[in-house]
């Protein structure tokens, strides 16, 4: 990929297909800125590249091209691929280590020969571009495909350190979480890109805003409000990740995006200034993401909400259905999978109780 120098605009798409791909273990089977927050760098969306300019690099065999039938989705907040312990202690995961440990077959179970290679993963906190392309090719090396049969679409190509280091008593770990975004990494193989809406503030107010329920979130904790300058990109982490694709051999309509809500969200629903979020969730979709999710035939929907008792049926009006019954994160559900579609039953309850991140992961396998 060229041009890898930090990108001036959100919805950057991104090419995947670098050559160092990551050899993974045998377990998985050998803008329109819309609410951005007044005093944050002011971004214009770049241009999306049509679907045919997101290509293969040219070192790499094009792809084969299946036609689907059953559309395998995943959703995590990979925590930029550092697990934390209670003590302090952190390690970290390959992308190899946390994709096996997170794809499972039709009985939930993860690392037998039934794992099929996933269409869809809607990812949280990757910490960019370069992250994002390791990852996809990571999946990639995992089912024997070319590197750039897995390509990646993040919301910031570069975005910068927000100024914590979770709790991490080695801080070069901890440091490896100062830079998040949000991204979807896509199978060429059965998925193609049909369109990139621009990207849309999570729910962030304006620096010094007052902050209150159904208000919105401000980019930093209360009281303080403005005290840290280190936090000034902080609402980048939560700007999220949405595009519209068409099934390979059938033309069928996919929505997909990837969120990740303030902390705050988790008790003040906060989707902006005085909104609240569908159905109070503080979940929220941009003008063009709204009219992509209506006009597809199947959506999906990966949220690390950071809130807890989502109902299933908070996003009824767009006729999706909320999927995962376990805890995601220590003793809460804080993560939600939202699916139009004909979703197979789980044993697990789209749960993946042994994903290698501080989050569990959510999957549903859809009959298209």
């Amino acid at each position: 990929m060229t041009g890898r120098g930090k990108r001036t605009a959100a919805g950057a798409v991104v090419a995947v297909g670098v050559a160092a791909a990551v050899t993974m273990a045998s377990a998985v089977g050998a803008a329109q800125v819309a609410q951005v927050p007044a005093g944050a760098p002011v971004v214009v969306s770049t241009a999306v590249p049509s679907p045919s300019t997101v290509g293969t690099p040219s070192a790499s065999p094009t792809p084969s091209v299946v036609a689907a039938t059953v559309l395998r989705v995943y959703s995590n907040n990979i925590e930029n691929l550092v697990e934390n312990a209670a003590d302090g202690a952190c390690t970290r995961v390959s992308a190899a280590e946390h994709l096996a440990s997170m794809l499972v077959d039709e009985a939930g179970a993860s690392g037998t020969h039934a794992v099929a290679a996933p269409d869809l993963l809607l990812l949280q906190q990757l910490s960019g571009a370069a992250q994002a392309e390791a990852y996809a090719d990571a999946v990639s090396a995992a089912f024997g495909y070319p590197a750039g049969t897995y390509r990646a679409l993040v919301a910031w190509d570069d975005p910068e350190p927000w100024g914590t280091t979770h709790g991490c008593r080695d801080r070069s770990l901890g440091a490896l979480k100062k830079r998040q975004t949000n991204g979807i990494v896509y199978n060429t193989r059965t998925l193609t890109v049909a369109g990139v809406p621009p990207t849309w503030s999570a729910g962030w107010l304006r620096r010094g805003a007052a902050y209150a329920s159904g208000a919105g979130c401000t980019a930093y904790a209360p009281p303080s409000v403005d005290a840290d300058p280190k936090r000034v990109a902080k609402w980048k982490r939560t700007t999220p990740m949405a595009a519209q694709f068409t099934v390979n051999g059938s033309g069928t309509t996919v929505f997909a995006a990837s969120l990740h809500l303030p902390q705050q969200n988790r008790k003040n629903a906060c989707a902006g200034e005085g909104d609240a979020g569908f159905g109070g969730t503080g979940i929220s979709l941009g003008p063009e993401a709204k009219r992509l999710l209506q006009s597809s035939q199947v959506r999906v929907l990966g949220v690390d909400a950071n809130r807890t008792g989502i109902e299933p049926s908070a996003l009824s009006l767009f006729g999706v259905q909320g999927y995962g019954t376990g805890i995601t994160i220590g003793r809460s559900k804080i993560d939600y999978l939202f699916v139009r579609g004909a979703v197979r039953p789980s044993s697990v309850g789209h749960t993946v109780a042994g994903t290698r991140s501080n989050h569990r992961a959510l999957y549903g396998f859809i009959d298209l």
